[in-house]
């Protein structure tokens, strides 16, 4: 789930660099990338996969 975000705010990213548009700090197509970033780095390392389905318990 968090890679399919990560895409998402990638492709606003390359839209807001790709059409020049003018926009405040906090929405700088660097800024958008860096959350991408983070996302993609997150669902590596294996957050937000969601549930498990084997049981982690053995007897």
């Amino acid at each position: 789930m968090l890679g399919i975000a990560a895409a998402v705010l990638f492709f606003i990213a390359f839209l807001i660099n790709a059409a020049d548009i003018s926009t405040n700090d906090v929405f700088a197509s660097t800024n958008v990338m860096l959350i991408g970033l983070m996302l993609l780095a997150l669902h590596v390392a294996g957050i937000g996969s969601g549930l498990r389905t084997g049981s982690s318990r053995r007897r």
